[in-house]
Order: structure tokens, then sequence, then C-alpha cells
């Protein structure tokens, strides 16, 4: 490896430039696709030590961990980024923190042999990934406050409305390419988690990400950020029901668009909003899905057993996604198994359909951890608040309460 260019992988092995993960829905770290069925993200100790620790029983709820890779950015002379995953490169040790983890970026995705094969980000570009993509990517309406840019360039350079996509994940990436190009020069190599695409077997993912627990910040948080956190919660949902709504993306059949609200959104709602929109994630546009209400209920009543099993974990600032399709069909011919895995969407039966999963584990904390922090007793009963509570209300929603 001496000697080799982080841009010239060994032979045999191809780089893959990196493109926004479109279904991001929350959370302010940028996700990336690797390819159709692996996201990544940047590197966090913590969140290593989570994965390569994760109990048998957690396993159905969690991201399959697929491991780590190098990321290299490259500009090119008109200060076009780019971001380069290289398989074949040795990493760097784990064993130190690092200041440059937790800075990520974006990208087109493609293969390259050399680096002159490489994509330019550019606004086009974008809109391009998008159209590019599956069906569900550019059918999004948006309810997100902040105002729109240049980002919202169709392919002919014409101002695309206001409601054309979500870009949330854009905006996450744009944020963190510009941290990223700032801070570090080319040569830097960051290390990149690989995770399971957790929606990449659906059509029309719809996607609700909920914050879990009524504490959010982690054990190594300064006390300006605890305050912070501690503010945010007690002014939402997290306070009273121990979940908040961190975004959200729901397919409109009568529209043909997904529906989306971001994090702002979320801290908002009362808990009879928090309720609402819950609701109207179900909804479709035209009704109540009511038959997604059990799949989804027996599911979180599943996690729910495993969390209380778990002593000494403290999953803070951790989401839980509820995950659907959103395109409806009438066949009913997918067998089940017991973890609810996936089909072929247009054989999905209502079960099968939904899944729920836990992300985000930065800041998680367990006993036997690699990283420092304060060992816990028992199980997480914050979390087990939000997942009562959870469960609770979408009862009251299957009883027309």
């Amino acid at each position: 490896m001496v000697g080799q260019s982080p841009l010239e992988p060994s032979e045999g092995r191809t780089a893959v430039l990196l493109e926004p993960f479109v279904h991001q829905v929350g959370g302010h770290m940028s996700m990336m696709k690797y390819d159709e069925h692996t996201v990544c993200k940047p590197l966090v100790l913590q969140e290593l030590s989570f994965y390569e620790s994760l109990p048998l029983a957690m396993r159905q709820f969690t991201p399959q961990y697929k491991g780590i890779v190098s990321v290299h950015l490259k500009k090119d002379s008109l200060g076009n980024l780019t971001l380069i995953a290289s398989p074949s490169l040795q990493l760097e040790s784990c064993g130190r923190r690092d200041n440059t983890i937790g800075d990520p970026s974006v990208t087109r995705w493609h293969k390259c042999k050399r680096a002159s094969t490489s994509i330019k980000w550019s606004h086009t570009q974008v809109t391009k990934t998008f159209k590019d993509s599956c069906p569900g990517k550019m059918l999004l309406r948006t309810d997100l406050q902040y105002h729109t840019d240049s980002l919202l360039e169709d392919a002919n350079g014409n101002q695309a409305g206001k409601n054309s996509y979500n870009p949330w994940g854009l905006h996450c990436h744009r944020q963190h390419l510009n941290r990223m190009s700032s801070k570090h020069n080319e040569n830097k190599l960051h290390q990149f988690l690989l995770l399971e695409n957790v929606v990449s077997k659906y059509n029309y993912p719809c996607i609700l990400d909920l914050k879990m627990g009524t504490r959010q910040h982690g054990d190594d948080a300064s006390e300006e950020k605890k305050a912070r956190h501690i503010k945010k919660c007690e002014q939402s949902t997290s306070a009273s029901l121990g979940v908040r709504i961190c975004g959200m993306q729901v397919y409109q059949a009568d529209a043909g668009h997904f529906l989306c609200k971001d994090k702002y959104y979320g801290r908002k709602l009362s808990q009879e909003g928090f309720k609402q929109t819950l609701h109207q994630f179900l909804c479709n546009g035209n009704h109540l899905q009511t038959g997604l209400l059990e799949p989804i209920i027996l599911r979180l009543k599943a996690l729910l057993s495993v969390i209380r099993k778990q002593s000494s974990y403290r999953f803070y600032s951790s989401s839980l996604l509820i995950i659907y399709e959103g395109q409806e069909h009438k066949e009913n011919t997918a067998p089940l198994d017991n973890h609810l895995h996936f089909h072929k969407p247009n054989c999905l039966t209502s079960h099968a359909r939904v899944d729920v999963r836990m992300i985000d584990f930065a800041h998680t904390t367990f006993k036997g951890s690699k990283c420092n922090h304060t060992t816990y007793d028992g199980p997480d009963h914050g979390y087990i608040f939000g997942l009562e509570n959870l469960i609770k209300i979408l009862q009251n929603i299957s009883e027309g309460k």
C-alpha cells in the first residue's frame, strides 16, 4: 500500500463515488448511498463499538453492520467536490479518537478505476440523481421551512417549484461538505461505517424518524450542549412522552408524491399534535391504512421486550425508524418469517410491508464499551417510556380513539 494514491485502488478493486441518500428524513449527520443495498456515514468510535458488540437479540432491529471504508475528498480545478470510497485501502487504527471523524459530504455515485473518471458535483447532477433513481425519489413534496436556492434548479437550469422534492438530505449534505472542505485537505483519509440500506427493498418508502428517550445528550456532552439538549426535550414531547418526531416522508397516493416533515416541525408538536402526525403518517391521502397498525404495534412490542432485557444500555440521541411500503397492492402471497424480512414490494403482505429499526448509536453507552463513559445499571427506562407511549398511541388510533 505504500506510495499508492487513495484514488488508485489495487488491481481488481474499484473506487466508489458516493451519492446522497435521498431517503434521509431526519438527523444532522450526512448519510450516503454506497450501493443499492448499502449506505455509509462518518465513523464515530462509540457507534462502531456498539455494532461490534451488538447483542444477538437486537440484530433484527438494527441495520446490518457491513464494515468500514476509507473515504477521500477530491476537488477539481473548478472547485467541484467529490467523495470517493476506497474499499481496498488499509485503514488507520481505530484505537484512538480522531478529530476528523464525523465530517461527511456529498457526491454523485459512480464507479471508476481512476480519478479522471470521477463525476463532478453540480446542481444539475443533484436533480439527475433524483430523476435516475427509483420511482419514489422525484415524487416528494415538502413542508420544510428553510428557503429554496439553486439546488432546486432542474436539468435545464430553471428554478423548480418549492415543493419539488424533500431537500432535507441535501441540506445535511451541503452543510457537511462545506465543513469537510474547509477543515481538511484532499490527502486526508476519513473512515466511514458501511450499513445496510433498510429501505432498499421499497419502491415508495414511507419513513417516520422518531427520537427516542427522555434524555438526548451523551455522557461526553459539554455543559452548554447538555443544557441545549435538556431544553429541547423539555419543550417537546421528549419529556412528556419519551419520543418526538425527527422527520417523516409518507407517500400520498391521491397526489402521487411524498408529504414530508422535518425535525423543526416535530419539536413544536404537542402530545395531541404528535398523535395527529402519527395518524397522518399512516394515511395515504385517501384513507387511514388501518392494516398497518397491527404489524407495527407487534413489531414495537417485540422491540420493547428486547430493550427491557438490555441491562446497562443507554440509547441517548438514537432514533427509531418505522417504515412501510407506500405503494398499495392487493396481492398477499408473500410468505412471512419471524424477522419480517421483505420480499418484492409488489407482493408484500400487510405484515411484511412494515419494519422497525433502531439507528444512530454515536452516544449509546453500555458496560464493556471500548469508549470511556458512565456505566449504568438496568435497562434504559427513558427509551422504554417512549416505546410504551408510542404503542399506546398507536393502539388508540387503531381503536378509533
